[in-house]
């Protein structure tokens, strides 16, 4: 699977307002500089945390919004408090959670192809607010944040969550990022009473496992994933801190915008079949041609799913024919197809002098495995030894002739 490493961040919005929507964007199209790498890539501009710490943010492969959310204290949090729901404390949802992405269709509507996606939380972040400065709290001139709590500062959280070296303070703010490599609760426990508290800013980051492009049809893909805010919720922050929203959603839209070109060399357009070794041999020995064929070579740039198909101007059962212009005799061409290296079929077999029917059978579903910038691959084109026969049978010069289109669709 591929993987965007995204993140998200809360700030001020109405109390009482009842739900935030957040939308993420990201977007997959080939890049011939780099044709094994094949994900998706954020482009959400970066708001609020990683706006402001981007060198941190590259090193943690994270990104950042700012959402509307906001947290304050419904009671005073008593001093050495044993209950940790009276106080600060964090659960968030660490662990993998799935939502489907379904493509768009006419008219904005869903189609039927859908896709899985999976989203975790991967770090959380505040910026608390007290009621008066931490040396007023702790009845000391030289007070600072870590007496008015147990243990260390908020730096360094409770396990399972792990500490970053991003911080900053003032007598009555303290701003930190703290990762969440897995569930579980963090709590900070005050050593001294604190009248009122908020979280002018709450800040999560998120980890995105987005599906494989290459095996996605191009277009626009949308879906949602909603989490609960509050005591109990999905983000529980104790019963004593009150969010200002109680549902946040994030909207998320992939765009695939894949390349499926083929390149056709000056005057490949025009086949003539042709015996082993050329004509020299039945014009200056009278040796009979075994087969007449000619293999076209072409270029091919993919990164997405096709199919093949014939259209011909003469049938000849499943496949395309060449008819004599003056006897309107016909006979059929044979036309098939190799494909270069990390293209395959529906079974992962690779496809080498594969036929071309008019039904489409056994060219339903071609699949790279990478991203193919200009491989050759060949269009084989041939009249068998017994049609040979019946075309040479009357001892009559004879032109045989007809239009074969070949067509690549990524319409799969």
């Amino acid at each position: 699977m591929s993987y965007c490493f995204l993140f998200l961040a809360l700030s001020t919005a109405p109390l009482f307002a009842v739900a935030a929507s957040m939308d993420i964007q990201a977007k997959f199209s080939p890049d011939p500089a780099n044709p094994l790498v094949n994900k998706f890539i954020n482009t959400t501009p970066s708001t609020g945390y990683c706006f402001d710490f981007y060198t941190s943010c590259e090193f943690l492969r994270i990104f950042s919004l700012r959402t509307p959310i906001t947290f304050s204290s419904s009671n005073p949090i008593p001093g050495r408090h044993s209950d940790p729901r009276q106080g600060a404390m964090f659960k968030v949802p660490a662990e993998w959670r799935t939502f489907t992405v379904s493509k768009v269709g006419g008219e904005g509507a869903t189609s039927s192809e859908a896709v899985e996606v999976k989203v975790r939380i991967a770090g959380i972040g505040t910026r608390y607010r007290l009621s008066a400065s931490a040396s007023d709290l702790v009845g000391r001139l030289d007070g600072e944040h870590h007496i008015l709590w147990s243990g260390l500062n908020w730096r360094t959280p409770s396990a399972p969550s792990v500490g970053t070296s991003v911080s900053g303070h003032i007598p009555t703010e303290f701003n930190v990022f703290w990762l969440t490599p897995v569930g579980g609760t963090c709590t900070k426990t005050a050593a001294y009473t604190i009248p009122a508290f908020e979280y002018l800013r709450f800040d999560f980051g998120y980890v995105l496992e987005t599906p494989e492009p290459l095996k996605m049809s191009q277009g626009i893909y949308t879906g949602s994933i909603t989490y609960q805010i509050g005591p109990h919720g999905d983000f529980d922050m104790g019963d004593n801190m009150l969010p200002s929203e109680s549902n946040l959603t994030l909207n998320f839209t992939l765009e695939v915008q894949h390349t499926l070109k083929v390149e056709i060399p000056p005057g490949g357009n025009h086949i003539e079949l042709e015996p082993q070794g050329g004509w020299q041999a039945w014009l200056n020995q009278g040796r009979k041609p075994v087969r007449l064929f000619r293999d076209q070579t072409f270029n091919i740039s993919a990164s997405s799913r096709f199919k093949m198909l014939l259209e011909c101007q003469y049938l000849a059962g499943n496949a395309c024919g060449l008819r004599d212009t003056e006897s309107a005799h016909l006979v059929p061409l044979n036309t098939s197809v190799s494909l270069p290296y990390g293209l395959a079929d529906a079974a992962g077999q690779t496809v080498n002098r594969r036929p071309l029917r008019l039904d489409g059978g056994g060219t339903e579903l071609f699949q790279p495995g990478f991203y193919l910038d200009r491989k050759p691959g060949t269009l084989h084109f041939e009249i068998a030894r017994e049609q040979v026969e019946s075309m040479l049978s009357e001892g009559v010069r004879k032109t045989y002739s007809g239009d074969v289109t070949v067509i690549w669709d990524s319409e799969v």
